[in-house]
């Protein structure tokens, strides 16, 4: 883009010459102009018509794909943190829950480069807020059901909400001083990219000496390189303006022909290595991946390499820009197969919404059945909320269309919960009196005539119905402290009570001592295998009590310290260690554990392995270089981070292997 446009100028600039070339031209199509009058003329410029704004049209979805990278290159400029916003994964935010957005905000907003997380954070604040306004609203609808006559104003304490507005002010404070800083340094970059550009102007005069000029030249690519960013909305303009008068330097200056020819070699040999490599990015099947990186050779193309001699200059610059939009196309196929994933989700929702319009028209009866009414709505505003974003221009009016369906379902219910207050209240009594007998029980030691006292209070509870929620969750918390209280004693007194458990703890207590006593003798089977019989000997003595089990953690340590002095190989130890760990998770049958870290070393294995790939595939891009025969060193680092990650590779796939051979129940 930049080459067309200085060429454009160029020519320009050799009209105003006078030469005799134009001139004959311009009579050339005086002349023709005369006799533009027939039949096949007329044929001949509707075609051309038609050609030109079919070229006009290619011309400008190029230059779109063009100007998309550059607008985002000059972001990054301003702000290079920018650009670690690729590396940090964007959610689907309006699926998450209250809490979860909350548990983001708070990873998101201890990322020390802020602005990386802008976004992100603008769609959790969008997310949450929505959901938050919506809760606030059905509380309040709740409060005037139940409190008609009430004067008072409705006041409702959000616990999220609070810690909500503290991480989000943190974080715009911490934005705000970068930006601040940020500007400052902008301010004085531009100027100073400014003052150059106009050094620039001025070296192109005959009447200096060339090696004194290609002195300063050289002087002031190298304070352009040191310059720093400038603000974004300048950062094309200066950019352009710069190559245009380097151009202009190298075309219209008498330097050396040699220098500058080996000048213009280097720069094309550059840009034809970057044009193969985007190349190969165009079939690359990660795209957002691929056009990150096409970014970055934007950048190094604008920034990095200088101009080509003339000949070269437009057509490298027509190749690379149609690969550019090429890379730009399959980007936007990607974001159409989104688009239509929203307008997916945008018919899930309105279904969604409909169900819930035809609950607030239910009649129901039974409190009961209203219970099972608003599971329903709850179940439903979970899906709404599950589903995910819908096309932007209708994304407020459905979700103020999921509004009005919730609030007409709580108008209709809270007018039925209107009439069953009393009810409430009876129930209310009811369960104080329970767990004023809980409370009563709770630290009998009589647990053979207790016991079933508690689990018949317990069964009692069942049976008794709503009590009014604003005493729901706090006779709730009073009743089930009680239980707890009980049934925790309950519990330590049968743990204390198993002997065999306890003789076991005692068995490894002295059995440890015992290791650390013991000394290896240096060679490295027997060492191995005397190691090996004392994790044999050590499970063999049998489970622990519950709160004892810190004694396996005092067992694991004294290994660790065993191995350290052994000569295993990496894997080898590594092997022993997890086997012992896989042991332990096994005798104590604890399932969830054990599916965990098989869940664990299969995600290991997929990172290991996508690492593997994208060296090799860094290897091939090597390959595929001018000095592809001669491995440099960076080559061979490559080569050798590959065999370590096979390595690794290698005992993950043990390690699940192993696991695997366990009968998880």
């Amino acid at each position: 883009m930049l080459e067309e446009k200085n060429d454009n100028l160029s020519v320009q600039q050799n009209e105003t010459d006078g030469s005799v070339e134009n001139e004959t031209q311009e009579v050339f199509q005086t002349e023709a102009h005369e006799v533009d009058e027939t039949p096949t003329e007329t044929i001949l410029e509707v075609e051309n018509e038609v050609v030109e704004e079919v070229t006009k049209d290619v011309v400008t979805e190029t230059n779109d794909a063009i100007t998309a990278i550059e607008n985002e290159n000059a972001a990054e400029n301003e702000d290079e943190t920018l650009k670690e916003r690729h590396e940090i994964p964007m959610l689907d935010y309006e699926s998450l829950s209250m809490e979860e957005l909350i548990a983001e905000l708070e990873k998101l907003s201890e990322i020390e480069k802020i602005m990386s997380v802008k976004d992100h954070v603008e769609e959790i604040k969008n997310s949450f807020l929505s959901k938050y306004y919506h809760f606030l609203d059905e509380k309040k609808e709740e409060y005037i059901a139940q409190n008609p006559d009430s004067k008072e104003e409705f006041q409702y304490h959000f616990p999220l909400k609070s810690k909500f507005d503290q991480l989000y002010s943190a974080y715009r404070d911490k934005k705000n001083a970068h930006f601040k800083n940020l500007q400052n340094n902008l301010k004085n970059n531009l100027e100073v990219r400014l003052a150059i550009v106009e050094e620039l102007k001025e070296l192109i005069n005959p009447q200096e000496n060339i090696k004194d000029t290609l002195k300063h030249f050289n002087e002031l690519r190298d304070r352009w390189k040191n310059a720093g960013a400038i603000p974004k909305d300048k950062y094309n303009h200066v950019w352009n303006n710069y190559h245009f008068h380097v151009e202009n330097f190298y075309d219209y200056l008498h330097l050396d022909r040699e220098a500058r020819d080996l000048d213009f070699k280097h720069n094309l040999d550059q840009k034809l290595k970057i044009i193969s490599r985007v190349e190969t990015l165009v079939n690359e099947a990660d795209v957002n991946k691929a056009f990150r990186e096409l970014q970055d050779l934007h950048k190094i193309w604008k920034e990095d390499i200088g101009p080509v001699s003339r000949e070269h200059r437009e057509e490298i610059w027509n190749r690379f820009s149609e690969l550019t939009k090429q890379m730009h196309d399959k980007r936007e196929l990607l974001f159409e197969a989104q688009r239509g994933n929203e307008k997916e989700n945008l018919e899930r929702k309105k279904e969604i919404i409909a169900k819930i319009e035809v609950l607030a028209t239910e009649k129901v009866n039974a409190h009961s059945q209203w219970q099972s009414q608003i599971d329903k709505v709850e179940a439903l505003r979970n899906a709404f909320f599950a589903v995910g974003k819908v096309p932007a221009d209708v994304n407020e009016s459905t979700w103020n269309e999921f509004k009005t369906s919730v609030r007409n379902f709580n108008t209709f219910k809270n007018s039925f919960y209107k009439d069953i207050k009393k009810e409430q209240q009876d129930n209310l009594n009811k369960k104080t009196e329970l767990v004023a007998k809980a409370k009563a029980l709770q630290s009998s030691e009589d647990f053979a005539t207790t016991t079933p006292l508690m689990k018949q209070i317990q069964e009692e509870w069942k049976l008794v119905g709503h009590v009014p929620r604003k005493f729901s969750d706090s006779i709730w918390a009073e009743f089930k402290a009680a239980c707890n209280h009980y049934f925790e004693v309950l519990k330590a007194q049968k743990n204390e009570a198993n002997s065999e458990e306890m003789e076991s703890f005692e068995k490894k207590k002295a059995y440890l001592e015992q290791l650390r006593e013991f000394q290896l003798i240096g060679e490295h089977k027997a060492d191995l295998d005397a190691i090996k019989l004392h994790i044999e000997n050590w499970k063999g003595l049998g489970k622990v009590p519950f709160a004892r089990r810190h004694i396996e953690g005092k067992f694991n340590k004294i290994l660790d310290a065993l191995f350290e002095k052994l000569s295993l190989s990496k894997k080898e130890t590594e092997m022993v260690r997890f086997s012992n760990r896989v042991g332990n998770l096994s005798e104590s049958n604890d399932t969830r554990k054990l599916e965990n870290e098989k869940i664990f070393i299969m995600r290991k294995i997929d990172e290991v392995q996508n690492e593997i790939f994208q060296l090799e595939n860094n290897i091939q891009f090597f390959a595929n270089t001018r000095n592809a025969k001669k491995e440099n060193s960076i080559v061979l680092e490559v080569r050798k981070n590959i065999e370590i990650q096979k390595e690794t590779l290698d005992v993950w796939k043990e390690k699940l292997k192993q696991i695997r051979s366990i009968n998880i129940e």
